[in-house]
């Protein structure tokens, strides 16, 4: 069996429906499905379990899985909830880290771009624990999986015991099918698209930093497809480990975003610009762009979609249709 932390999330309900793709039924997925309608996500797919996260350390005991891909987090950029975060992005994902050494089990997890900060220290993937140390998550999310990373990084740094495979992935904008429980942390593309089959206008952040023109903040978008895509290569190479940048490697803007958007559709834009909340612009991200040349010397060759082609494709295959869902 191979375990699916999050698995019925935005990227892990993707990682599950890859697998069922590839011919594979024996998928356990660990997460909470509440009350939002996130098992939508799950609806097409075939499972052998679905294991609550309180339950999963008993559920592991005595269990010989194939590999873990751990997904599960409060994701949420605006988190305060410093001891439930903690817990959940960083103990939990202690606990995994023990079991796979234990049992010898691969372990894929999601590292995040919002560990760089500002950006200031640059958008470099190096492992080591003195890069590592120079960075400075702006939010309690970023904190909690820089933390992880740096406890994986002092292992490796100590010679000590890691699983036979572990791969963290920071992972930088995604957008796709399946993220619509996430409310306001679903992309742009998905919380507007409405708007913009409807004709209503679309409203974007004008910029409060000099030199750049508003709606010109720019971020490595990238599909789900691509950031799937990844994970089942690592899967499959179980001689890659490491800690990895996924993102296009090209930063875009929310403009071109939405422009993508119209275009697909075949209608005029129309996008005004508002006032950028006073209570976010101090922690910002201006711009962000993923290095990925570690991932390619791995020997990762999958190529990566270019905007306008995932944003066609997500519009087509998925927001335009009564069935938006994978």
């Amino acid at each position: 069996m191979l375990l699916v932390t999050g698995g019925a999330g935005f990227i892990g309900s993707n990682v599950v429906a890859a697998l069922n793709e590839a011919g594979r039924s024996d998928v356990v997925v660990c997460d909470l499905l509440g009350s939002d309608g996130k098992w939508r996500n799950l609806a097409k797919r075939q499972l052998v379990d679905i294991v609550p996260p309180a339950e999963l350390p008993a559920w592991l005991t005595g269990r010989k899985l194939d590999a873990v891909v751990h997904l599960g987090a409060i994701s949420e950029t605006t988190a305060t909830d410093g001891d439930l975060v903690i817990e959940t992005n960083f103990r939990f994902s202690m606990r995994l880290l023990d079991w796979c050494t234990a049992a010898g089990v691969p372990l894929i997890y999601a590292s995040s771009a919002a560990t760089y900060g500002d950006g200031g220290e640059g958008f470099d993937d190096d492992a080591s624990l003195p890069a590592l140390k120079k960075l400075r998550p702006m939010n309690l999310y970023g904190w909690s999986k820089h933390l992880f990373d740096l406890a994986v990084a002092g292992r490796v740094a100590n010679g000590a015991s890691l699983p036979p495979q572990w791969a963290g992935l920071k992972f930088f904008n995604v957008f796709g099918p399946n993220e619509y429980h996430k409310g306001s942390m679903m992309s742009v593309l998905a919380r507007r698209f409405d708007d913009v089959k409807a004709g209503r206008v679309v409203q974007l952040f004008k910029s409060h930093r000099e030199g750049i023109a508003d709606g010109d903040q720019r971020r490595d978008f990238i599909y789900v497809d691509d950031v799937v895509r990844v994970i089942m290569w690592l899967l499959a190479t179980p001689s890659v480990s490491g800690l990895f940048n996924v993102g296009t490697g090209k930063a875009r803007s929310f403009r071109d975003l939405m422009l993508a958007a119209y275009a697909a559709l075949g209608t005029r834009p129309n996008i005004d610009y508002v006032d950028m909340p006073e209570s976010i612009r101090g922690s910002y991200q201006y711009f962000t762009q993923s290095k990925v040349d570690r991932l390619h010397r791995a020997g990762y060759n999958g190529g990566f979609t270019t905007l306008e082609d995932a944003v066609k494709a997500y519009v087509a295959d998925y927001l335009d249709r009564p069935d938006r869902f994978r």
